[in-house]
This record gives C-alpha cells, sequence and structure tokens, in this order.
C-alpha cells in the first residue's frame, strides 16, 4: 500500500525491519538498505533499468532476500516544492509496484540527494567512472537516512 505521508508511513511499518530507499533514474534505480534498527543506511546495489517487470522483479528479489520491512521512493520535487514529470513517473512506478507486493511504500522528498551523493563521492577522491557507477546507489542512502532521520524523531516526540 502507498502511504503519501512519512506518518501513515511509520503507522503502517513493523516495529523492527530494515528499509529499502530507491532512487529512481531514467536508467537506473539506486538501492539503498538500512540496518534492522533503522539507523544508518548503506548503498548496496544500482539497477540498470529494462522494463518495469525486470526492474520491480529485481526489487522484489532484493526485498525478499534481504528481509525488507518497507519500501521509501524519493520523489523527485522542483526546487520550488511542485511535482513534474519525473515525479509523476515515480508515483507511477509506486502504484504499479504495490499491485505486486504488501510492503508499505513511502515518499521522500530527494530535492538534492543527488547532488549531495556527487559531493561526497568527489570528496572521497572516487574517479569519475566509479562515480558514475555509484552515484544513484549513494544519492538512494541519502533518500533513505533522511527517512530514517525523520523516523527517530517521530519516535522521541
Amino acid at each position: 500500500m502507498i502511504h503519501e505521508t512519512t506518518e501513515e508511513f511509520a503507522a503502517a511499518l513493523p516495529r523492527s525491519g530494515a528499509l529499502a530507499g530507491l532512487d529512481f533514474g531514467t536508467k537506473t534505480i539506486g538501492v539503498a538498505v538500512s540496518d534492522g534498527l533503522r539507523t544508518v543506511a548503506t548503498p548496496l546495489e544500482t539497477v540498470k533499468r529494462k522494463k518495469f517487470t525486470d526492474d520491480a522483479n529485481r526489487l522484489l528479489e532484493i526485498a525478499t532476500h534481504r528481509g525488507i520491512a518497507g519500501l521509501v521512493l524519493g520523489l523527485p520535487r522542483n526546487m520550488d516544492g511542485s511535482e513534474g514529470p519525473r515525479a509523476q513517473s515515480t508515483r507511477a512506478f509506486a502504484r504499479n509496484l504495490s499491485r505486486l507486493t504488501d510492503l508499505p511504500i513511502g515518499f521522500w522528498d530527494e530535492r538534492l540527494s543527488t547532488v549531495a551523493a556527487e559531493r561526497a563521492l568527489l570528496e572521497s577522491d572516487h574517479s569519475r567512472k566509479r562515480r558514475g557507477e555509484l552515484i544513484d546507489a549513494v544519492a538512494a542512502s541519502y533518500i533513505l537516512q533522511g527517512l530514517l532521520d525523520r523516523l527517530s524523531y517521530m519516535g522521541r516526540s
């Protein structure tokens, strides 16, 4: 089921269990996973996009193998907060994916996540080729970490 707010998404999650963060690009999907206590997001892999069925099967295979309790998709909003064609594409992917799994699906505002990931990879002195291979998974980890931090904050309030 798709949850529009972080509060709805949090309420649909079991008390523990890893989460997966997804960063959708036109050619790849970056995947990051958290630990079971939901404190740290780690880049996992970059899935080369083919067609929806292949992409969804790979993501659900990762979810099953890793015991994922929920999926968070980076929602690419414009800087003014509005949603453009890329956000609509992400929402369509989420709708189609929700038909194949019972996992809760949520969204996280991904503005500037790729910029932050690029900066981190530049600072770690990766080659241009290596940065290209890692960028989407690292961006997914920024998306997931933002959600994890929000969930942690919500638990303290």
